[in-house]
């Protein structure tokens, strides 16, 4: 009997060890998976690169630098921008439809619109080479809203009043403890319909489509794929294994080579695509919508 004991000692102690140490040793996996070397795999040289626009658009930084570090690595020689996205705020939205007209001339883009490539992430898009469209995709809203909350039915209810010193006419512009003035809804209207202007020359000018005939395929109309591509807001229809292989052809590579997205990087742009959701709820900005 001591006799096996003693053979199944080392693996008694060891189990032993895992139990009365497991959360410890969870804790440094998870260190050693975020920290621990890149595979081989993960350092071959890549020639083609998706970059990924997806959940609503509130900043454009971590997307502009991708786009611009593509720019810039002469080993890349095509990008396909891959969209999922609702839409968001019009300044980032601007900035990265912007990027993608720089890259745009020094290597051929394609815009994949994956799920939803609406309003804000529309406009993002409009400058690639190409776009294509998953066939059960959505696509256009291309509008322009600004919206608040008028509280001053429950303040009332609550004994709440404020108190305001103001400098300036326009100054308390929406405000949500009371009704908005008609003066203060015509000048959130010249500002709305200034960025909408915008967004459809914009629109017009990348897509060489008809700017008098806006209404046409701006309006915030809500297409399918099929109906998106009859008025001139995508060029074709197809699944990412399309798209990838419509930017090997533009790019003249022979056997492309993808970069792969770092899972924990997946993680994270989940939760600021929640936390962007919580923020927009709470703190309304003017949307591409």
């Amino acid at each position: 009997m001591n006799f096996i004991k003693k053979i199944f000692s080392p693996l008694t102690a060891t189990m032993n060890y895992i139990q009365n140490h497991f959360k410890a040793m969870i804790f440094v996996l998870i260190l050693i998976l975020i920290f621990a070397p890149a595979s081989e795999k993960e350092f071959t040289k890549y020639n083609l690169e998706k970059i990924n626009l997806s959940g609503p658009i509130m900043d454009a930084t971590e997307v502009v630098e991708k786009i611009n570090k593509a720019a810039n690595n002469k080993a890349v020689k095509g990008v396909l921008f891959i969209v999922n996205s609702p839409g968001g705020a019009v300044s980032p939205s601007v900035e990265i439809a912007y990027a993608i007209k720089r890259l745009k001339v020094q290597k051929p883009v394609i815009a994949y619109a994956k799920g939803t490539m609406a309003s804000g992430s529309y406009y993002a898009s409009i400058w690639a080479d190409k776009i294509i469209a998953n066939p059960g995709s959505m696509i256009g809203s291309i509008g322009v809203i600004m919206q608040g909350a008028d509280l001053s039915g429950i303040m009332n209810k609550l004994g709440i009043k404020t108190q305001v010193v103001k400098a300036g006419l326009y100054k308390q512009i929406g405000t949500p403890d009371r009704p908005w003035k008609k003066y203060e809804v015509a000048e959130l209207n010249k500002v709305i319909m200034g960025t909408y202007d915008m967004f459809t020359k914009d629109v017009a000018n990348a897509r060489k489509l008809d700017f008098k005939k806006r209404d046409t395929y701006a309006n915030a109309h809500i297409f399918t794929a099929s109906q998106a591509k009859k008025v001139g807001l995508v060029d074709s229809l197809g699944v990412e294994y399309d798209a990838k292989n419509e930017l090997a052809k533009l790019s003249g590579v022979m056997h492309p080579v993808w970069n792969q997205e770092d899972k924990f990087d997946k993680l994270l742009k989940k939760l600021t695509a929640s936390t962007a959701v919580i923020l927009n709820t709470y703190f309304p900005d003017l949307i591409l919508k």
